[in-house]
């Protein structure tokens, strides 16, 4: 029988002081072992959206589930005046990595989170094993260059209702409907739980603002590909068949010259992959933590 140790989820605060503040993690597994892993989370999401989807692995790792800067119950300071880039959220991973590891660790993560646990990789390359990334944004120098045009993500975030009557209105507003549509009722549950908070009014609100979810959509000045080309560790990658953002169609000489890149397409799947495909995720991050 497992321990408690090992079934227990912990809810903790790292304290980032040169990053200005803590950052909430959910710590899976045993605490008496390593880290294994640090997953971080899509744009406008949190650590716990993925707790079905992670807990699993508890018996054979050590999983932290982050809530980025803007997140969650993070309390990094969210910023929008200024930013061109995810580089917030990259220093972000390369202080918590000072702060908890002691040996390099898989860094995984899902869209915007796969993304900055590349950047980070690239300016802490002694810190990561393996990257572990499904359907990351990852755009052509081209696609970079049209930063500051319309958007229509940013723009639908922006206008995106903040504020219920409760927690189960969310769920009822959101069941079946647009980027949830092919969620499971437990992964969104876990996504509301953690991603509205309670107001003095007794109502509940977005932990993600809209202005900062639409700065995220708006800010693709980091090159990805450039993080991709610099590393030597082993990179998965796992694209969605449909609505892809890893673009890699106009990189394929690229990619061809990367020995330690490895691309599939997931034959069925949109960007929401590790919501439709939990047990794809854990098995390629066993392979990726016993390699």
């Amino acid at each position: 029988m497992e321990s408690k140790a090992i079934i227990e989820m912990r809810t903790r605060y790292v304290s980032l002081p040169s990053r200005g503040g803590e950052m909430a993690v959910l710590d899976f597994g045993s605490a008496d072992r390593p880290i294994d892993v640090i997953f971080s989370h899509a744009n406008g999401f949190n650590g716990l959206t993925y707790r079905s989807i992670l807990a699993p692995l508890v018996a054979g790792m050590r999983v932290l589930a982050i809530d980025l800067r803007g997140h969650g119950a993070s309390s990094l300071p969210a910023v929008t005046e200024g930013r061109t880039d995810w580089s917030d959220f990259r220093d972000d991973l390369v202080a918590l990595l000072a702060a908890e590891i002691t040996a390099p660790v898989v860094l995984a993560g899902h869209s915007m989170g796969g993304t900055s646990s590349l950047l980070a990789a690239a300016l802490a390359p002694q810190k990561v094993k393996a990257l572990a990334l499904f359907d990351p944004v990852l755009f052509d120098v081209a696609r970079m260059a049209e930063v500051g045009r319309p958007n229509p993500l940013a723009e639908g975030a922006a206008r995106r209702r903040s504020l219920f009557a409760s927690k189960a209105d969310v769920i009822a507003a959101y069941t079946g409907r647009g980027a949830f549509r092919t969620w499971q009722a437990e992964q969104l549950a876990d996504y509301v739980e953690a991603g509205f908070r309670e107001t003095s009014g007794g109502q509940v609100v977005l932990t993600c603002e809209p202005a900062w979810e639409a700065s995220n959509f708006n800010t693709h000045g980091s090159d990805a590909w450039a993080a991709l080309r610099s590393l030597d560790c082993p990179v998965r990658m796992l694209r969605a068949e449909i609505g892809s953002t890893a673009r890699t169609d106009d990189n394929l000489d690229d990619l061809g010259a990367m020995d330690h890149v490895t691309v599939e397409v997931i034959p069925g799947t949109t960007h929401f992959l590790p919501m439709e495909r939990p047990e794809l995720v854990r098995s390629v991050l066993r392979e990726m933590v016993d390699a």
